[in-house]
């Protein structure tokens, strides 16, 4: 924790999801946020210095036409980039990615899209008075570093720690991979699922202790669903298995059999 000015502040929060689990973040400071915020800035800038060439033009017939529409334009462009970013990107945008930011609920749950445009319609008032005075304020007197935006939408920024490699071990099974006999099926998978969902599923494995019963089959559930979404399986590949070992199965093909193949080159 850190005290500014008698305020004590979080490093790190722990937030509890409606499944039980418990997971720690770590509170995004207000230098990083400002640097994600430039970043950002600047990518609207240059899309609007394009948009605003063909704006100019309104100019010949009126000018004053020409002043609203850029005026109205600018706060659609830039407000329309990080609402878009941020709902489309779970609460990511370029330039929170670079700096490995992200927008999360404070209470666990998903963001919402009412969050997201609530968070970034409130910037306005957190740019108060000149130069983000407001907003910066008021996250430097935050114990968890939350702008007004992000306390009227209930939302917190954290940092996100570099992901180690996957590690085979937490797979914890001995059972055999029904997949591996059928590279046609693995192929067309590798092809379907993005890095992100490979991601997730490898850390629902990698956490699955810290979910109660009822969670834990649900979530494997879910998951499981969506990647026989994906491609067509023989039912050799899904009779008598589990939905958290068909998980493991495809987690295993994605992660733990490709950087096998690629140690052995």
């Amino acid at each position: 924790m850190n005290g500014v000015k008698g305020i004590e502040r979080l490093d790190t929060i722990r937030v509890r999801t409606p499944e039980c689990a418990v997971f720690s973040h770590r509170l995004a400071s207000p230098v990083p946020r400002m640097l994600a915020l430039l970043a950002d800035w600047m990518i609207v800038s240059a899309g609007w210095g394009i948009v605003s060439v063909a704006i100019s033009l309104l100019a010949i017939v009126s000018v004053d036409a020409m002043r609203a529409v850029s005026v109205i334009g600018y706060f659609v462009v830039s407000q329309g980039y990080s609402i878009f970013f941020e709902w489309r990107w779970r609460g990511l945008t370029p330039g929170k990615r670079m700096l490995r930011l992200r927008v999360i609920d404070e209470r666990g749950l998903r963001l919402s899209l009412w969050q997201v445009v609530l968070r970034n319609l409130l910037r306005a008032i957190d740019a108060l008075p000149l130069g983000y005075f407001a907003g910066g304020a008021t996250a430097l007197l935050s114990r968890r570093c939350q702008r007004l935006g992000d306390l009227a939408a209930g939302t917190l920024v954290i940092w996100e720690a570099p992901e180690p490699a996957p590690d085979p071990a937490l797979l914890g099974s001995e059972k055999y991979n029904t997949l591996r006999g059928h590279a046609p099926v693995v192929a067309r998978l590798r092809q379907a699922v993005s890095p992100e969902e490979a991601r997730v599923a490898w850390l629902a494995l990698a956490r699955r202790d810290m979910l109660d019963d009822a969670a834990r089959a649900e979530l494997f559930a879910d998951l499981a669903e969506h990647f026989k979404s994906l491609t067509a399986f023989p039912e050799s590949v899904t009779d008598g298995v589990s939905n958290e070992q068909f998980v493991r199965n495809v987690v295993d093909v994605l992660f733990v059999e490709r950087h096998l193949s690629t140690e052995a080159r």
